[in-house]
């Protein structure tokens, strides 16, 4: 299963988390708290982790194709969400070997 994962530096990282899931629960499955986060897209699934300097976020899917979609939601939420403080963003193959 193709996997993407990123770590942001920021001191607002249970904010995003919990930012991102209150608005992606309007549309689809989600699970969270301050600290940990799961949605379920129909297109791929992403996980999240926060603590007091970073947001961890791991996104996969069941192809390629599927897999930038689902990086693109999460990826474009998160800028759009995180503008003030423009977080540098740079995600990496994630290998689930």
């Amino acid at each position: 299963m193709p996997a993407l994962h990123t770590t942001v530096s920021t001191g607002n990282a249970s904010r995003y988390l919990q930012q991102l899931c209150k608005h992606f629960a309007h549309k689809v499955p989600v699970t969270y708290d301050e600290r940990e986060a799961e949605v379920a897209f129909p297109f791929g699934e992403c996980r999240m982790w926060a603590n007091e300097t970073d947001l961890r976020i791991e996104c996969a899917s069941d192809s390629e194709e599927t897999l930038k979609r689902t990086h693109f939601v999460v990826h474009d939420h998160l800028e759009r969400f995180a503008w003030r403080e423009k977080p540098e963003i740079v995600w990496q193959e994630l290998s689930r070997e």
